[in-house]
């Protein structure tokens, strides 16, 4: 009976130590593990410090701003005097375009010039399966009720446009984007010729940063219905 018991305890004894080890080697395995992801933390680290500190980093980034500036600066004076003569050549000159949009977000109505580019794209589009897929794409963007960048147009053009996304042509959007063109034509556009984005350019003075406005008041289609919506301009 007492043999039986002193083999009971020692077997005890053996299963303790032997938790006691487990426990210590898995205790061992996470601390290492740790330490590990240390290093690697810290080594990452030291490489991100090495890349920053090397020259050519920041000469490729002195070049990419200087080829921002570069861009904002390319305009001559008299590129610039061309865009005050109409509003179509505006649009026909790619920097002045770009220079248009700029002016645009300043005052948070770039939803019209984007709407309005989009409507040239999707006019140039010959793949019937495109042309659904464009169609519908821009009516989600720009026409719906809510939509996130929900242009300005009367009720009767948003109507028409509604019926007709489900089979769309090319002419589908034709209404909305001449209505959108008169109100930037008789609104932003005049706004624009006496900004100081553009008195900078034709003055030939350097580009400074510009300041955002607060969104001015939202022309409706129904101001300028007296204006017949040349359509033929799009096509």
């Amino acid at each position: 009976m007492e043999t039986s018991l002193v083999f009971f305890s020692q077997l005890n004894m053996c299963e303790s130590k032997e938790k006691t080890f487990f426990k210590l080697i898995h205790g061992s395995g996470k601390e290492e593990a740790s330490k590990e992801a240390k290093i690697r933390a810290k080594e990452k680290r030291n490489r991100l410090s090495l890349l920053v500190q090397k020259p050519e980093f920041h000469e490729e980034t002195h070049s990419s701003r200087s080829g921002h500036l570069a861009k904002e600066t390319r305009v001559s004076p008299e590129e610039a005097v061309i865009w005050g003569e109409s509003f179509d050549k505006l649009l026909s000159h790619k920097d002045g375009l770009e220079t248009f949009t700029r002016f645009l977000k300043t005052e948070f109505s770039e939803e019209n010039i984007e709407f309005w580019i989009a409507c040239e794209d999707f006019k140039k589009s010959k793949d019937p399966q495109q042309i659904i897929l464009k169609a519908k794409a821009i009516y989600e963007k720009f026409i719906q009720n809510d939509a996130p960048q929900e242009v300005n147009l009367d009720f009767h053009t948003k109507e028409v446009i509604t019926k007709s996304i489900t089979q769309p042509t090319l002419h589908s959007f034709d209404a909305a984007q001449s209505r959108v063109y008169q109100l930037m034509e008789q609104d932003s556009y005049t706004r624009f010729l006496k900004s100081d984005i553009y008195l900078d350019l034709i003055e030939g003075r350097p580009q400074r940063p510009t300041n955002l406005r607060r969104r001015s008041r939202s022309f409706t289609c129904t101001e300028f219905q007296d204006v017949k919506s040349d359509v033929a301009i799009w096509l």
